[in-house]
């Protein structure tokens, strides 16, 4: 994203996208904070602010015009252009996103994974080709963006071929912390530790007591 925000506020900008494309195919025209906030489940007071980050999107006693902002929004997340994704893992993880693939609801598509289960070579899940692991160096292309679900152990060494293939990021969803050069981003979903936090914050925290921090 070219413009500097607050990393909080880039992690709304596709829910926000979503209810706006939304609400354009129910032939909608404008919409007011108040009723973005109530489907989106963000305080209006956090939209305007993330809104203000581009300027003027709406007007006072109006809303916001759904057009508008699709469009908007369409160029800020790049939403004309796919960015071809790979994935490495084809575990139940691994299969259940091939089955669902991102192309249905958003801008990006797996268009091939890898496996090191030769019985996996050369099969198809959701239309995505598989290919063995050995065959990474040969098979990947241009290809910039890996989601990776493979077991902690051989995460790292994965990594390394990755970048030196050139891949730009890695959606890790194994436990490993990867270590990459500067010029790579690496985004760590560790869904145990993720579900450990949410019952914590769900026990230790009542939903009327807190307040939403803005991530800088």
């Amino acid at each position: 994203m070219r413009k500097k925000i607050p990393q909080a506020t880039a992690k709304r900008l596709p829910l926000y996208y979503r209810f706006i494309s939304n609400l354009h195919k129910q032939g909608k025209t404008r919409v007011s904070s108040k009723e973005l906030s109530e489907a989106v489940k963000v305080d209006s007071a956090t939209i305007r602010r993330d809104f203000s980050y581009f300027g003027a999107l709406g007007k006072k006693g109006y809303g916001y015009n759904v057009d508008y902002l699709l469009q908007f929004f369409k160029t800020t997340l790049e939403q004309d252009e796919i960015t071809e994704v790979a994935l490495i893992g084809v575990g139940n993880l691994g299969t259940a996103f091939l089955n669902y693939n991102f192309m249905r609801s958003n801008n990006t598509k797996i268009v091939m994974a890898f496996d090191r289960s030769r019985e996996k070579e050369g099969k198809k899940i959701g239309g995505v080709p598989i290919y063995h692991i050995d065959d990474l160096e040969a098979k990947l292309g241009d290809v910039e963006v890996v989601i990776l679900t493979v077991p902690a152990s051989a995460a790292q060494d994965i990594t390394d071929r990755l970048v030196a293939l050139g891949v730009k990021g890695i959606v890790n969803f194994t436990p490993a912390r990867l270590s990459v050069p500067k010029n790579v981003r690496v985004h760590h979903i560790d869904l145990s530790v993720e579900l450990q936090s949410f019952v914590y914050f769900m026990k230790n925290y009542p939903l009327d007591d807190e307040e939403e921090t803005e991530e800088q």
